[in-house]
């Protein structure tokens, strides 16, 4: 049995020896030095980074709108005397000119009345020659005179009102259009004067109507060219005629009329629009998209590297969005920025900056 103890005890002892020399003699190996110099050269490798060198450059903007296109001008002819509907010259989709005859009333004896009142003007006229002649060799007073000349002249005051009456008969077109709605002949209800005959859309000009922000309104001036897109393919040409002083109520936007020519009525009233308003240049820079990142404080930026290095964080602001690519404003020229890798480095990194060029080419 002590034997065996014996035994058993060295061993143990033993094996305690040989852990403990682990921890206390110096172990040689040929990589042990190796290793560690690798891992340090590694740690101390900068990080890649690819970055473009920006140009500074005035930059014309393009306030894009959705609209609608408007009629210029919208009326109902109306009748305006009293008289039955008797005849209907145009129809629906008619292209009228101005002065064009729409629609005749029944006429109510109004010529009649034209034919007496010219024939009361008659005589009074043969009456006033007569008395001058006598009132030049003072066969007549003088009063009597003036008092047939203002008969004669309330005679004629008469003819032009029976004349206007008897014109008031016949509707004509106040301007060029194209009828969009007209009324059937012989319908009593236009026995009264007032009553609708037909309406009027006057395509020549066309607008494009937008609501324009409040921000941005103020970019935006009268006489100003401005390109319309519509949903049927067409591209036109226009200006702004008119910028509304006074905001909508409900949506604090401002209207904005773009005049486009249309003589030939090939733009319809009431379809979709879109109005692009180049406006004043302004000095920017153009950046791919993924360029932009939020600071540790919220502001929108792009990181740079600057002298020796090191990664700077500059803010900016949008000048357009250009799909693929921005254009900001607070980026000075010649600036490099970071355009891959921008989100795996802080500002005051050391970094290995690499014309993105090169860097796409070398892959």
């Amino acid at each position: 049995m002590k034997a065996r103890h014996l035994t058993a005890g060295g061993l143990v002892a033993a094996a305690v020896l040989w852990i403990a020399s682990g921890y206390i003699l110096p172990r040689e190996h040929g990589s042990s030095d190796a290793a560690p110099r690798v891992s340090e050269s590694e740690a101390q490798k900068p990080f890649r980074v690819a970055v473009v060198e920006t140009h500074v450059a005035s930059h014309s903007r393009k306030l894009v709108l959705s609209g609608r296109t408007e009629a210029d001008r919208k009326v109902s002819a109306f009748a305006r005397t009293g008289g039955i509907l008797t005849e209907v010259r145009v129809h629906r989709g008619s292209h009228v000119k101005k002065g064009d005859v729409i629609a005749i009333l029944s006429d109510d004896a109004r010529e009649a009345q034209v034919v007496q009142a010219r024939a009361l003007v008659e005589q009074r006229q043969i009456e006033l020659e007569a008395k001058r002649r006598l009132a030049q060799i003072n066969a007549v007073p003088k009063l009597e005179l003036n008092t047939l000349e203002a008969q004669f002249k309330a005679a004629e005051a008469g003819l032009a009102s029976a004349e206007a009456e008897l014109e008031r008969g016949v509707i004509r077109a106040p301007w060029d259009g194209v009828v969009t709605n007209v009324s059937e002949v012989g319908t009593s209800a236009f026995s009264f004067t007032g009553t609708s005959v037909a309406d009027i859309v006057g395509l020549d000009p066309m607008l494009a109507v937008v609501e324009v922000s409040e921000r941005k309104v103020g970019s935006i001036r009268v006489g100003d060219t401005a390109e319309v897109r519509l949903v049927s393919g067409q591209t036109k040409q226009g200006r702004v005629r008119y910028v509304s002083k006074s905001a909508v109520a409900a949506t604090r936007t401002y209207r904005v009329e773009v005049e486009m020519p249309n003589a030939d009525g090939a733009i319809p009233d009431g379809i979709t629009a879109e109005v692009t308003i180049p406006l004043a240049p302004t000095p920017a820079t153009r950046v791919p998209r993924s360029a932009l990142i939020f600071s540790s404080s919220g502001d929108l930026g792009v990181r740079t590297v600057e002298r020796q290095g090191k990664v700077g964080f500059t803010p900016t602001t949008i000048v357009e969005d250009d799909q693929s690519f921005m254009w900001l404003a607070g980026v000075s020229d010649g600036a490099r920025v970071i355009v891959q890798g921008q989100d795996f480095v802080r500002e005051g990194n050391r970094v290995d900056a690499v014309a993105a060029t090169e860097l796409a080419a070398s892959r």
